[in-house]
């Protein structure tokens, strides 16, 4: 007897699991199976879109405060640090990942997630912060690129 998806899904998780490895495909859900897979790639996306946000945020922050108040700028510099090399290690890890639709997407999402958390987290006018991103993802995964100080920021 096996465990249905919807009463169970820990339980029917394990069991899919052994009937794979014990070659038991024909006791497989199949029409689940094939939906949680897909899902699974999904959340791999979801984890680029969401690193690339903190990443976006925090380089945002960086350049419109910089001139305002340097009280968290290492920490800032610290968590871009961290979030790049996070990136480089999932990218690394879902090369697939690395396609220019897949790219493209996950950047138009950050952007938007990556510009209110710098909104939210700074409390600065919204009007301070570029209408559209000004980062490629060249430099948002170069380790040596920073933005410009907002002195530097041409009106």
């Amino acid at each position: 007897m096996t465990t249905s998806y919807e009463q169970d899904f820990f339980t029917w998780t394990q069991e899919q699991s052994a009937f794979l490895k014990q070659g038991r495909f024909d006791l497989l859900d199949l029409e689940h199976l094939a939906e949680e897979v897909a899902d699974m790639g999904k959340s791999e996306q979801r984890e680029l879109a969401h690193r690339l946000a903190v990443l976006i945020g925090h380089l945002l922050k960086l350049q419109i405060q910089r001139d305002r108040t340097r009280t968290n700028e290492k920490s800032w510099r610290n968590t871009v640090k961290i979030q790049r090399k996070s990136l480089s290690r999932h990218l690394d890890q879902n090369p697939g990942l690395q396609n220019p639709a897949q790219m493209t997407k996950a950047l138009e999402s950050a952007w938007d997630d990556g510009l209110d958390l710098a909104i939210r987290e700074t409390g600065l006018d919204p009007d301070l912060f570029p209408e559209d991103n000004p980062y490629s993802l060249e430099q948002l995964l170069d380790p040596e690129s920073w933005p410009p100080a907002p002195a530097d920021l041409s009106p």
